[in-house]
């Protein structure tokens, strides 16, 4: 277990933000991670995990408390069980399952970070869900100071969501199981259009794993979304605002609002999320809003590929990209009534 202080806690993100924390440990181990969590906690010190760093915006004043860094390593698999230590990463852990001959999160190829942040975010793109997979989420329990096993209805999924979001200071997530599917090598079943457009198949159609994996991480790659050290536009979070869900009478407001501005003939992406619900595009209504593709002038800008991707250009603070978020939401509520909702934690900063 590495521990050091006064530590730089930007390059531990994808962003390249942050100021430092007091102390900053590297756990290798579920008996590490669980020994540093008791001892925050025993001592009333903040605690900060910190994964692969894809959903951080740290504040520029830093963490002033403990950084966990969760390091751990194990993939175990039998049959079309699988289980990840929470450190593993994730990209490469898809890239297993691919090569293994199992579907069900060969379309998820490519998004950076750690497994054990999946469930807690239900990661989800290009059609898939962990949700649908994930089967238990072992994590330690800060509040009856133990190690529990969740179940998957246990977890309370939705979109972009779980019972560990929705409770951030409870649960570390030390473990994640899934069962995924032999389908004689193919993949599940394209439920994204987007994706369907690329392989040129119908939706629900299956084709070969590796396929639907390149064409995700080649899709992703012209969006700036897969992590290139080289290219500013993925010194992102990836997505930085959630898809707005409206009821129906929300809905039918938004919709009156996109004629009067944008024409008549206008209308909205709109997707069925639900009973009573419907979800539309965060990407529409900010390019719609207008900002477009590499919007803004300082070092904090929107992505020159992707409109929902705010990115550090280099010399960029965490108030600089909060200011460009500002922007963005204000700019989106003026035109459309609709307020944006940040996808990344904050640590320390707030919209």
């Amino acid at each position: 277990m590495q521990e050091l202080h006064d530590a730089p806690l930007a390059p531990l993100t994808t962003f390249r933000l942050g100021g430092p924390a007091t102390r900053l440990v590297t756990a290798t181990t579920d008996d590490e991670v669980i020994s540093v969590v008791r001892e925050a906690d025993d001592t009333g010190t903040p605690l900060l995990i910190i994964g692969g760093g894809s959903n951080l915006v740290i504040g520029d004043k830093g963490f002033d408390g403990t950084a966990l860094v969760i390091a751990t390593k194990g993939f175990t698999l039998h049959g079309t069980r699988l289980e990840l230590a929470a450190g593993e990463v994730w990209t490469d852990a898809v890239a297993r399952t691919v090569e293994a001959g199992l579907a069900g999160i060969e379309c998820l190829a490519g998004i950076p970070g750690s497994a054990g942040a999946t469930p807690i975010q239900n990661v989800g793109a290009y059609g898939q869900e962990v949700s649908s997979t994930i089967t238990e989420v072992i994590a330690y329990d800060r509040r009856t100071r133990e190690t529990v096993t969740l179940a998957n209805a246990d977890c309370a999924f939705s979109y972009r969501h779980s019972r560990f979001k929705s409770d951030p200071e409870r649960y570390v997530v030390l473990r994640v199981r899934f069962d995924l599917e032999d389908a004689d090598g193919l993949s599940g079943p394209i439920k994204y259009a987007e994706t369907a457009r690329a392989l040129g198949v119908a939706p629900g159609d299956r084709v070969p794993l590796a396929t639907a994996r390149e064409t995700v991480l080649k899709l992703r790659a012209g969006k700036g979304m897969v992590l290139d050290p080289d290219d500013h536009d993925t010194w992102s979070a990836g997505s930085f605002f959630t898809n707005p869900i409206l009821t129906d009478d929300e809905f039918q407001a938004f919709h009156a609002r996109v004629k009067q501005r944008l024409g008549a003939d206008a209308e909205p992406p709109a997707y069925p999320a639900g009973d009573g619900h419907t979800k539309t595009s965060a990407a529409w209504l900010i390019d719609k809003a207008g900002f477009s593709k590499g919007y803004g002038t300082g070092p904090a800008r929107i992505s020159t590929k992707h409109t929902l991707a705010l990115t550090n250009r280099g010399n960029a603070t965490t108030e600089d990209l909060l200011a460009l978020a500002r922007e963005v939401v204000t700019g989106v509520r003026e035109a459309f009534g609709i307020t944006l909702v940040n996808e990344p934690v904050t640590v320390g900063v707030s919209l």
